[in-house]
């Protein structure tokens, strides 16, 4: 049967897809596989648009590692089978009166894909999903089911918090979860050249603190996020303004608009406009994972990269100059978020506080010309690009990039020589 990824950009037809149900069966088909000489991968929910978890042998899914193992309420520290998505794991830390301390803008991830990834939100202050890991599981190349945390394996735990899978099958995961919290959500149009000349101070003036902008306008979306107790009076959005907001303009409207526009290209400046006039002010209150995510129902192509802070303004208005003196239909808005330094090997936030720069388009219209532009421009200030976002780099310029690649790619070598956990993804990425 044939596996593709939500975005369409990747699909493969296993040998085989099976469904383990515990860190043992998993050791097991890891096992079958090598024995038979077909590399393994897992895979998630299929939220990466890059082949990172492509499995043209063996196809390990999730649905049966899926539960919450563990809670401890003094301490914050919650267990999970690494299969459990995201949208499913935060009704269950409500229940206990804990949440994640930070989440991205979309929760159909599984928590081993997001770890695995290093999916962040916004918050200068805070840190990608994987810096919120305490422990993990994994299932090695040899079939062997180890643990490792910042005291049992440290250097396994620093590589593999993001392994982007090349490490191993991680089946559990411990995260250092904190109290039920709030957010008070003010989302507002602004002139885009007043973000530009003030982002320093909206980023560190806000908890959380992100914006849209759409090629061919001079708005920014800005959303600016309070962290309140979790006993806060919540005042969330109606239904109404829901229906109307998330689905009406930002979906069904939106994709008509753009179905439009992929047939006569000449109208995606006027649909980029109506759009972002459309958008209206708000100001709602509700749990925070209530605010973190949004409903994306039209499909796009996403690239993403993370650049020092200090290059953010003058790499936007370089992008802006080029669209305005060229001629492609840009459909979609950057979307400009920002992510604390971390010591993780792979993290493209790695000893740098970083700008998060994602570029989109629409999944009908072309994208190459528009994201060889956005990674020229991007690339060219040092930026690293998210794993699970589209990117042209391959081995030799991910390492000029990252200061610990090499250590990353001799653990590997180390535990999986090989190459159980290979796929064409990660020979491109980490090399052959």
């Amino acid at each position: 049967m044939t596996w593709q990824n939500w975005a369409r950009t990747e699909q493969v037809n296993p040998a085989r897809t099976v469904a383990p149900g515990s860190a043992e069966e998993v050791a097991a088909e890891v096992k079958l596989a090598a024995r038979d000489g077909l590399p393994v991968k897992a895979v998630g929910s299929g939220h990466s648009f890059t082949g990172v978890a492509v499995a043209p042998g063996v196809q390990l899914l999730p649905d049966r590692l899926a539960g919450l193992q563990s809670v401890d309420n003094v301490t914050g520290l919650v267990t999970v089978d690494a299969g459990i998505p995201l949208h499913r794991l935060n009704p269950l830390l409500a229940q206990h009166g804990l949440a994640m301390e930070i989440l991205g803008d979309i929760d159909r991830q599984t928590i081993a894909g997001a770890v695995s990834t290093a999916t962040h939100g916004s918050g200068a202050g805070f840190g990608s999903i994987s810096t919120q890991v305490r422990g993990l599981e994994l299932v090695l190349a040899d079939g062997s089911v180890v643990q490792c945390s910042a005291a049992e394996r440290p250097d396994l735990f620093e590589a593999a918090r993001v392994s982007i899978g090349a490490l191993g099958v991680i089946t559990k995961v411990t995260l250092q979860c904190v109290p039920l919290y709030a957010l008070r959500a003010v989302d507002a149009p602004v002139p885009l050249d007043d973000v530009l000349e003030r982002v320093d101070d909206l980023v560190d003036e806000n908890d959380h603190f992100e914006f849209f902008w759409f090629p061919h306008t001079t708005t920014a979306l800005t959303r600016r996020f309070e962290r309140l107790p979790g006993d806060t009076e919540l005042r969330p959005m109606s239904a109404f303004a829901r229906t109307v907001d998330d689905r009406i303009v930002t979906n069904v409207g939106f994709e008509a608009m753009l179905r439009a526009g992929t047939r006569f290209p000449r109208l995606v400046p006027g649909i980029t406009r109506l759009v972002t006039r459309a958008v209206t002010a708000r100001d709602f209150t509700d749990l925070a994972p209530n605010v973190f995510a949004s409903q994306r129902n039209v499909r796009f192509r996403e690239g993403e990269y993370f650049i020092p802070r200090a290059a953010l303004v003058p790499a936007l208005r370089e992008l802006k100059h080029w669209v305005d003196t060229h001629d492609e239909p840009v459909s979609f808005p950057f979307e400009v978020r920002f992510v604390r330094h971390d010591d993780i090997w792979l993290s493209p936030a790695y000893d740098r506080d970083s700008a998060v720069v994602a570029f989109h388009q629409y999944h009908r219209m072309p994208h190459e010309r528009w994201f060889g532009i956005c990674e020229d421009v991007l690339g060219a200030v040092g930026g690293r690009p998210h794993w699970a976002k589209l990117h042209r780099l391959d081995a030799e310029g991910l390492r000029e990039r990252l200061p610990r690649f090499d250590d990353f790619v001799a653990l590997r070598d180390e535990l999986d020589p090989t190459r159980v956990f290979a796929n064409p993804y990660l020979e491109r990425v980490l090399g052959a």
